[in-house]
Formats: structure tokens, C-alpha cells, sequence
């Protein structure tokens, strides 16, 4: 199963102070909007997003469909064929795909830690 791009979505408190400090740790702006709250920051391929007042906790994310330079892949797992095999595997999902549907979607498991992974498919 791959689950495509990784990156760390953060909840954070100001994000031009965040960005701000992300810079001094060499990363740029790859993505979002700071009128709309939140930015995509990239160093190699290491991903950070940063939101301000979006969610709660922070997230580890996954892309499927994407590579870490957001990307359409030739080839990828589907979110529908991930979300099938984690219920296979016994996984407790918080929300679900729909099944029915095709292109965008997500899901949302917690790891045994109880630390919130989101599986976001863009294409």
C-alpha cells in the first residue's frame, strides 16, 4: 500500500510567526495562502504544513496520487483501495471516503497513540 506524499500538518497559534521560523530553518513557501490560513512550507522533500484555526491537533498527512513536489502520479493506491484494506486489517476509521465516489477524497484514522492521520487524496 503506498500512501503517497508524507508531510506534518501544524496547528499553529500565528502563522506568520510560524512561517517566519520555518524560513530561518531553510524552508520556503511551496503552497497555500496566508489571507486564507495556511502554507505549505518545503525543504528538499521534507513537508510542513501550517495551519492557524483549522483544526485542533496537529496531523500527520498523506497524499495519495501525489508526489512530495504535489505532482499527479502516473500510478497510486486509491483512497477507496487504502480505506478497504485498512478496514480489512481491523482499523478503526474516524471518517470515511465514500465508496461510491471516485477523484477527491479523504479519511481520518488516530494510530494506538491517539495521534490523528489524515489520508488525503487530491486527484
Amino acid at each position: 500500500m503506498n500512501l503517497g506524499a508524507f508531510s506534518i500538518s501544524l496547528n499553529v497559534k500565528d502563522l506568520k510567526t510560524s512561517s517566519d521560523f520555518y524560513e530561518k530553518l531553510g524552508f520556503s513557501v511551496f503552497g497555500g495562502d496566508l489571507d486564507k490560513n495556511y502554507l505549505i512550507m518545503k525543504n528538499g522533500n521534507a513537508l510542513v504544513g501550517l495551519f492557524q484555526g483549522m483544526f485542533e491537533n496537529n496531523l500527520l498527512t498523506f497524499n495519495p496520487g501525489w508526489d512530495e513536489n504535489a505532482q499527479k502520479l502516473n500510478q497510486f493506491d486509491d483512497i477507496r483501495s487504502i480505506q478497504k484494506k485498512l478496514k480489512e486489517e481491523g482499523i478503526s476509521l474516524v471518517t470515511e471516503a465514500d465508496e461510491s465516489s471516485s477523484g477527491p477524497g479523504s479519511f481520518v484514522v488516530m494510530d494506538p497513540d491517539g495521534n490523528t492521520i489524515l489520508v488525503d487524496q487530491h486527484v
